[in-house]
This record gives C-alpha cells, structure tokens and sequence, in this order.
C-alpha cells in the first residue's frame, strides 16, 4: 500500500488524457497512489475511453497495483501504487486508440523497474490526436536517450483507424537515474527528408500527391535543400486495414530533430495533407528552438525526475507543455522556470525552459 496519496483535477488546463497519462506515471514511479477526478472533462465525450482505461491497467500491472474506477466512461479514478516490477506485459486498446500514448505513461515507469522490461502494445500506430509510430521512432527515441534512457522499438505491424490492429515490442533496460539534458544551440537545418504512405486498398497516387505538395510548399520557403520525400505503399503483411499520411522529418547541424504529420481522411484531397505537414514543419523550424511543439511537453517528465538543471529552448508553450509542468509541480520537488530566449538567434516566439529535477533514484539497482 502506497503510503501517500496525491489528488488531481483532470479538467484543469489541458483537461484531457495528458493530465492521466503524466500523474498516473509520477506517482507509480514515486510509489505514491492517485485520485484523479474530472477525467478528461475539457472532451467531447468526458471520462475514460479504451485507450486511457488501457494505459491505467498496464500501470496497474507494472506496479501490481490496484485500479477503481477501471472503466469506459468514468470520470473518477483511483491508481494505488506498489513496486515496479520488470518482465512482460501486454496492453491492448481494442480500437485505434494510439499505441504511442500507451508507451508515453508506461515508458517512464519501466526505467524505474526492478528489472529489463518488454512491453508489448496494440492499437493504433497512426492514429489521429496522437503522435504517429514514426515520430515515436525518429524524435521522440533520439531525444529522449539524451537522458540516459535506453529502449528498443520493434514496429510489428502498423493499424489505422478506425481499426487499429497494430503492434508494437518496446524494450527497456532500467536506469539507476536519469541525467539532465541541455538543449539551446539550434544550428541550421541541414536535412529534409520524410515519407508518405498508403495501406490498404488506397492508391500509390495519394502518396505521391502528398509527397509533391509537401516539397512544393516547403520549397516557397527553403530553396537551397535536398528534400527527400519518399512515396511509399505499406506492406501487406506489415500493415492492418486502410491508411493515408505523411511525417517529414527535419534535422539540424547541432543534431536536433524535429518532424510534423498529417493523415488523410476521407474526402480531404492528398495535396491538402501534405501541405498540412510541410507548414506544421515550416512553423516548428522558424522559432529557432530545439525541440518542435509535440516533443515539447513529452520533455517534462524527464526533466522533472533527472538528476540536475536540464534546459531547453523551444517555440512557444504549447497547452500540454504548460500543463505537463503544472503537474510536475504538484506531483514532485521539481522547480521550472521558463523566460524567454534573448540571443542573436531569438525571436519574440523563443523559450527557455529550465527545470531543477528531482534526481529521482531507482532503488531496486
């Protein structure tokens, strides 16, 4: 039994799966239990859908824990803690719900394991509201082993909406603790480079439609690079039901990534979803940061719970970010401070986030 016990108003700020999904991981890492109430209130439709029920349980399970409130469509919940035990675990969505959020709550509870951890999750690999498996692969999995985090991601098969049916095999070696990061020097951009994709009974032609008005519009911008978009069909094998998108990935002289995403949907013409992404990349690249605005927040926990003064300069804070930090806060010791960024390479949309972590230790190594 958890000795302490933190409260959380999950209709607060963001007011959406976040709040759940960065709570129940510092307070299972913390061995604390967690009352959340208003779950998901800021949503159209409020309380736990498959996804974040699915999550809840797979960190009951790290943590032989016990869940109330366990089901689709509660507004309260109720995580009690105990110790975070490695092996292997399966968590399954049954819908399309984001295989990638599944591994954001559990990722951070796993380096804190007795033991190496493999993880096995189902759902969406694409899914919209949510980052995409490739940009899991190519943005989250560099930055985030900047904090001494060391994790494998096996992509088993890709599963769009609205039946999900993807997989994926993370692996995970626990850490003693994690170490702080410093990110303030952007560089250039020195590489564009990307992929759309189709799947399913979908024509090869959307892809390449994607992929030509991707490099068309990033071209109006940044004339002098090689931009590389591939135009791909998934493999049948590879892949599960029907999908359209594209991720272009963006890569720095100091070797900082940054990508942006756009999926079809039915009657959106593939111009318009590669258009889409190309601007999303344009705007995350023009406010000279280090991290682009969906890394921004997945940040926070690890600053909060490494070991020293982490900093990183980033566009403007995002909702989630502010929200992450906001949680932090109240969950641990950990101190931000954000200012703005006053260099030769600063505009007014420029940020420095600073955060004193906790120095969490894992006392099973």
């Amino acid at each position: 039994m958890a000795a302490t016990t933190f409260e959380m108003d999950g209709s607060i700020m963001e007011g959406g799966g976040q709040i759940l999904r960065v709570s129940t991981a510092l307070s299972c890492i913390q061995g604390a239990s967690i009352k959340i109430n208003n779950v998901r209130a800021g949503r159209s439709t409020p309380g736990l859908r498959p996804q974040h029920l699915s999550g809840l349980e797979l960190v009951r399970d790290l943590c032989a824990g016990q869940l109330e409130g366990g089901e689709v469509g509660s507004t309260e919940i109720t995580l009690t803690t105990g110790k975070i035990k490695g092996g292997d675990y399966t968590a399954d969505t049954k819908t399309a719900g984001s295989v990638v959020l599944l591994m954001q709550v559990s990722l951070p509870c796993v380096l804190f394991a007795d033991s190496p951890s493999v993880l096995c999750l189902k759902g969406g690999t694409n899914a919209e509201m949510a980052p995409q498996i490739d940009y899991t692969l190519t943005v989250f999995k560099p930055m985030v082993e900047r904090f001494g985090v060391n994790f494998d991601c096996d992509l088993k098969m890709r599963g769009y909406y609205p039946k999900g049916g993807g997989e994926i095999i993370v692996k995970t070696n626990p850490v003693k603790q994690l170490t702080p990061v410093t990110l303030t020097e952007r560089g250039t951009i020195t590489k564009i480079y990307g992929r759309a994709f189709v799947a399913g009974v979908l024509p090869h032609k959307l892809a390449k439609d994607m992929s030509a008005a991707a490099v068309r519009y990033i071209r109006k911008e940044i004339k002098d690079l090689y931009i590389n978009i591939q135009a791909v069909r998934e493999k049948k094998d590879e892949s599960f039901g029907n999908g359209n998108g594209i991720i272009l990935i963006a890569e720095s002289s100091t070797g900082c990534v940054f990508a942006a995403s756009a999926l079809g949907k039915k009657g959106v013409y593939a111009d318009k979803v590669g258009c889409e992404a190309a601007e999303m990349l344009l705007r995350n690249t023009r406010h000279n940061g280090c991290v682009d605005e969906y890394m921004q927040d997945q940040m926070i926990i690890f600053m909060a719970l490494a070991h020293g003064t982490s900093r990183i300069r980033t566009g403007p804070l995002t909702l989630h970010t502010q929200t992450a930090i906001h949680i932090a806060e109240q969950l641990t010791k950990a101190k931000f401070t954000v200012t703005k960024a006053e260099d030769q390479d600063s505009n007014e949309d420029t940020h420095i986030i600073e955060c004193q972590g906790i120095g969490m230790t894992n006392a099973s190594l």
